[in-house]
């Protein structure tokens, strides 16, 4: 299995080759991704930047994304990543991408008086590019 490090250069690497440019909007990794890809020398070529967002009223604000579309969707939904990726390219001819989820247990309250705790393994990448999703 690769490197973060590994990863990121072959990343990086194919974007230059490319002609390409990258910048990201992150949830679930906080900021993770931008960390990587940003370790490796002459990535500053290629990587616009990126935004962590991690929690609902960031996406709004930053990325503004719909209030709407999240409460319909949830957070953690396509229709959200999506969205997510699309502005984070905003103004850009950049690839867009976006990972987001929910990994980890959470407390849950069900109708009952007891709670629960529910496992949740959501993890949602998102690449878009001017042509749309990639």
């Amino acid at each position: 299995m690769k490197t973060n490090l590994e990863l990121a250069t072959t990343v990086v690497n194919q974007l230059k080759k490319s002609g390409k440019t990258l910048a990201v909007a992150e949830s679930l990794t906080g900021g993770g991704l931008g960390a990587a890809i940003t370790e490796v020398a002459g990535s500053s070529e290629v990587f616009l930047g990126g935004i962590t967002t991690y929690s609902d009223l960031s996406k709004t604000k930053l990325l503004e994304v719909s209030k709407k579309l999240i409460t319909k969707h949830t957070a953690v939904s396509e229709e959200v990543a999506k969205e997510m990726a699309a502005n984070a390219r905003h103004g850009t001819r950049a690839f867009g991408n976006l990972c987001a989820g929910v990994v980890g247990t959470t407390r849950a309250k069900p109708r009952h008086a007891v709670c629960r705790w529910i496992e949740h393994q959501t993890v949602l990448c998102a690449l878009l590019g001017v042509d749309g999703l990639q």
